[in-house]
């Protein structure tokens, strides 16, 4: 498949609003692309990489290119220009990789350029993709959305999903099953406002702690354990001490849905980067496992000792559960089982106030009867945690591509320093509706003080109110620490820039 169709597809998938537009759309692409270019069609559609980070950003595209007349490049020449480009290391890598690039840019038209450009930098926003591509991958087989649902959820990788499916037709989605040793999608929790509005909505219910940790998925068959992040990648050398928790408990063969989490001597959380820090490192794996020791914690049992769980009711997996994993391994919860009853009700919106008092994130709330719906953010599980917001002050904004090409998306936010001036905390284009992108994109371009092409900086004198999940510690912002989660509620035009809230104001809210 030459790669200038799926760029046209991108752009349009990119301008439209409809779901089933663009359901179509790639349904037509899939069919186009055969089984061997979709596994690199899906991801370059979601704006993600097969090859994951290739040392290439803004400053490594250099200077512009003039483009090619006519469309030669492949989708799958174009991955092998990738993969190879990840594999250049050493002195003069970088130089070699702008001169390959140039190379590659020389050889595209102008729509293939501007793919590319926001493929490499992280700027290909079009929505949650990936649940549209399997509706757009069952009509393009003629298959139900279900039954590639579940052989997605089960496989763990949308685009082995594809590859099979595409080649061999619908039959062969049962080779999908639940296996020991192959991970599968996690499921996911919706939002809730409070308790009380998320037992409204499922009834009979469990409240657990939301840890503020890393999802873990454990598999062990036998003496092999291993252990998997949300994303499926494989984590196991990292964590002795979680490979040695799974190996103590009673059963030889099961997977288990939780998270690790790394405690102070005092049983509180240590701050979130501790823990994704230690995740993340692959050196020194003993000396790091004995200064941030990391405990697992489970909420949810897939399978035991060879039986598949996934369709039982949140009860029995639980119950299962208990019956491998000791409290200390197990989040803690209170059960609503009676939704009417106003003392059940006043005792979760406790339990829920206690997880805060020890320092965790909030609550999920889970339906009693509901299956594990893997893969999904399925309404059978909310999630509720306390939002905190701050007024912020609109330093800059960087231009926006897709659907926002023509408007100012990503806003630079920052706070008050006690001289007037101000420190950027995070970015955000998360929140901003297409009448409120076209609002802040006139509004900005009138406060504009500098337009390099890709960020317009403005007169800091716009005040936006932000809601965001917390704050970590970072070196790359000036105050050393940044939002997590951040997103847009509301501009305040009742606020001038010296009304914004202070950096004292954030770091106080440090944990």
């Amino acid at each position: 498949m030459l790669l200038v169709r799926l760029a046209q597809v991108s752009l349009e998938v990119a301008a439209s609003s409809a779901r089933s537009r663009k359901v179509a759309l790639l349904a037509e692409l899939f069919r186009d692309a055969g089984p061997e270019d979709v596994p690199v069609v899906i991801p370059y559609l979601a704006g993600r990489l097969p090859q994951g980070r290739i040392g290439v950003g803004w400053r490594t595209l250099g200077d512009p290119v003039p483009p090619a007349g006519d469309p030669t490049l492949t989708v799958a020449g174009v991955d092998a220009e990738l993969t190879a480009l990840a594999a250049v290391s050493g002195p003069g890598s970088q130089a070699l990789r702008r001169d390959r690039l140039s190379a590659l840019f020389a050889a595209a038209t102008a729509d293939e350029q501007h793919f590319l450009r926001s493929l490499l930098t992280g700027e290909v926003r079009q929505g949650a993709l990936d649940a549209v591509a399997v509706d757009a991958l069952a009509r393009a087989a003629q298959t139900p959305p279900a039954d590639v649902r579940r052989a997605v959820m089960l496989a763990g990788s949308l685009q082995e999903v594809a590859r099979v499916l595409l080649a061999d037709g619908p039959a062969a989605l049962t080779a999908f099953r639940l296996t020991v040793g192959r991970p599968v999608q996690p499921m996911l929790a919706h939002t809730a406002a409070s308790v009380g509005e998320a037992v409204d909505k499922l009834g009979p219910c469990a409240v657990e702690e939301k840890l503020d940790g890393i999802r873990v998925q454990v598999h062990r068959d036998g003496d092999r354990v291993r252990a998997y992040t949300r994303t499926l990648d494989d984590i196991t050398g990292r964590l002795p001490e979680l490979v040695a928790a799974v190996a103590a408990l009673p059963a030889d063969r099961f997977i288990l849905d939780g998270e690790v989490i790394a405690l102070g001597e005092d049983g509180r959380p240590r701050p979130f980067q501790e823990t994704a820090a230690r995740v993340g490192s692959r050196r020194d794996v003993t000396g790091a496992a004995a200064h941030v020791p990391v405990l697992p914690v489970f909420f949810d049992a897939l399978s035991v000792d060879g039986a598949d769980l996934l369709d039982l009711p949140y009860t029995e997996r639980h119950a299962a559960l208990e019956r491998l994993a000791p409290p200390h391994l197990r989040v803690r919860r209170t059960l609503v089982t009676e939704p009417e009853d106003a003392d059940a009700r006043l005792a979760a919106d406790a339990f829920l106030a206690a997880t805060l008092e020890r320092g965790h994130e909030g609550v999920v709330v889970k339906d009693l009867a509901a299956a594990y719906s893997a893969g999904r953010r399925g309404a059978a599980w909310l999630k509720v945690k306390p939002v905190h917001t701050l007024d912020l002050v609109v330093l800059a904004a960087e231009w926006g591509h897709g659907r926002r090409t023509g408007r100012l998306s990503n806003l630079h936010l920052g706070a008050r320093r006690p001289d007037g001036t101000f420190a950027m905390l995070g970015k955000t284009f998360k929140g901003l509706t297409d009448v409120l992108l076209e609002w802040q994109t006139g509004r900005l371009l009138e406060l504009a003080t500098e337009d390099d092409g890709h960020v317009v900086t403005v007169r800091p004198e716009l005040v936006v109110e932000i809601a965001y999940d917390g704050l970590q510690r970072s070196t790359r912002y000036p105050a050393g620490v940044t939002l997590r989660f951040a997103r847009v509620l509301r501009y305040r035009d009742d606020k001038t820039a010296r009304e914004a809230d202070t950096v004292e104001t954030v770091l106080s809210r440090r944990p």
